[in-house]
């Protein structure tokens, strides 16, 4: 009987010291593609940064209202959810569904919903969500041509007044160990009166007409930025998602390698008891 409950527990301890494995590897190349992309979104934020204070710049020496920054009332708002193609990546994809299933008006025909990812696209569509257009083509290493195509199509959307207002929601990168769901408006532009001094511009030509030129290197740079933070997070939920699997399987086979070790020891005693008990009978 001990034989065969070694046997099963042998059998065990090799599937479960596989699937260590495999977390062990996921998460080393989570923890690379961690790093590198990492160092992209740095270099981005500065980027940001930088094009944050041309715009609002711009914006605050219009001379009247301009089609980028006011909301028209009659028609839907857009929402685009950044999600991933793969799991594997503990509550990462879960709460940005979370989060738009929270701020979508309860008319379907009031929003137009975009998602980036295969992982929001099949959500969604358990929820049954309408879903307009969907994105499962992004890079795991995201460049402004992953950003290009939906942001001509989100302006085009904005000029036609198909749409109102575009809300993305995403999720922010904050540290290796805190990543949080964020919605941002990209449309229509607010106003900020906090310029920063150390710029001082002189137009050739209206503000008007350089807010038409930069709108949509803006709206690409803004997009790329979401993008690089939401799979930065991706690869920081799965490193710790597969580093902690990778921690419980070695607490499993810690397990499982006493309970082996105490049958076996009871089958030896139990082997010498019946030895011993054999040569008696035979004094």
């Amino acid at each position: 009987m001990a034989g065969i409950g070694l046997v099963a527990i042998r059998r065990r301890m090799k599937s479960v010291t596989n699937t260590q494995k495999i977390t062990r590897a996921m998460g080393i190349v989570a923890t690379s593609k961690l790093r590198k992309i990492r160092v992209k979104l740095e270099d981005n934020e500065h980027y940001q940064d930088y094009f944050e204070d041309i715009k609002d710049y711009i914006l605050n020496s219009l001379e009247g209202e301009n089609l980028y920054t006011k909301e028209n009332k009659e028609s839907k708002t857009l929402f685009l959810v950044i999600t991933s193609n793969l799991g594997l990546c503990g509550g990462h994809n879960i709460n940005v569904i979370n989060e738009v299933m929270s701020r979508l008006p309860h008319n379907k025909e009031d929003f137009i919903l975009m998602v980036i990812g295969k992982k929001g696209k099949s959500y969604l569509n358990k929820f049954k969500v309408p879903i307009e257009k969907e994105f499962l083509n992004i890079s795991d290493d995201p460049g402004l041509e992953d950003a290009n195509d939906i942001s001509k199509l989100i302006l085009n959307m904005y000029r036609d007044n198909s749409i109102n207002s575009v809300y993305v929601v995403y999720t922010k990168f904050i540290s290796t160990v805190k990543q949080v769901v964020e919605t941002r408006k990209i449309l229509p532009l607010e106003i900020s009166n906090d310029i920063n001094s150390e710029y001082d511009f002189e137009f050739e030509t209206t503000a008007d007409n350089i807010l038409e030129e930069i709108i949509e290197p803006y709206i690409n740079e803004k997009l790329l930025y979401y993008l690089l933070n939401s799979k930065v997070s991706e690869q920081a939920s799965r490193m710790t998602a597969m580093n902690g699997a990778t921690r419980n399987a070695k607490d499993i086979l810690d397990k499982l390698t006493a309970r082996y070790n105490r049958i076996r020891q009871s089958g030896i005693t139990e082997e010498i008891s019946e030895i011993i008990g054999g040569a008696e009978a035979q004094k």
